[in-house]
C-alpha cells in the first residue's frame, strides 16, 4: 500500500475516534441538560448551542468517514449493469465531482471563517471561526479520500463500488 492510501486510512481512523469523542459528548451534555432542568429544576443556557455546534461537526467528519467507506447512498440499478470501461468514467467523473467540491469547501469556507472572524457565539462565547472551521477541515479531508480514490487501481479498473 503506498502513502497515499496509508494516508488516507489513517485520518478516516483519527476522523472515526474523533466522531466517537463528539458523539459522547453530545449524548452527555443532553443528557445533563434533561437532567438539570427537569430534576434540579435549572437550565444550563450554554448547553443547547453546544450540542448544535458538536451536531454539526458530527455531520461534516461523519459524510467524510461515508465517502471514504463508500457508503454514501446511491441507485446503482443502471450502474451495476454496466462493462468495466463505463463504471471506470462514471466512478472517475464522481470522484473528481467530490474533490471539486471539495476544493469550493476548502476555498469558502476558509473565507467564511475569516470573515467571522471576530464574531462570538452568544452562549459558549466561542469565536465563530472555530465552529466554522469544519466546513474547511473537512474539505481537506475529502480532498485526500478523493485524490485517493482517483489515484488507487481500483477505480482505474471500475472495482470501488458504487458511485
Amino acid at each position: 500500500m503506498g502513502p497515499l492510501p496509508r494516508l488516507s486510512a489513517s485520518c478516516n481512523r483519527s476522523t472515526e475516534g474523533l466522531l466517537l469523542l463528539l458523539g459522547l459528548t453530545m449524548t452527555g451534555v443532553v443528557i445533563l441538560q434533561v437532567f438539570c432542568r427537569y430534576v434540579l429544576n435549572y437550565s444550563l443556557f450554554w448547553s443547547e448551542e453546544l450540542a448544535r455546534f458538536l451536531l454539526v461537526w458530527l455531520t461534516f467528519l461523519g459524510a467524510t468517514v461515508a465517502y471514504h467507506r463508500n457508503m454514501h447512498p446511491s441507485v446503482d440499478v443502471v450502474f451495476r449493469r454496466l462493462g468495466r470501461p463505463a463504471r471506470t468514467r462514471i466512478l472517475r467523473f464522481v470522484h473528481g465531482v467530490v474533490f471539486v467540491f471539495a476544493l469550493i469547501m476548502v476555498w469558502y469556507g476558509t473565507s467564511f471563517c475569516y470573515f467571522v472572524r471576530l464574531q462570538i457565539t452568544p452562549a459558549l462565547s466561542l469565536p465563530k471561526w472555530v465552529v466554522f472551521a469544519i466546513i474547511p477541515v473537512s474539505g481537506c479531508i475529502f480532498l485526500l479520500h478523493a485524490l485517493h480514490f482517483l489515484s488507487s487501481k481500483s477505480v482505474m479498473s471500475g472495482r470501488s463500488g458504487r458511485p
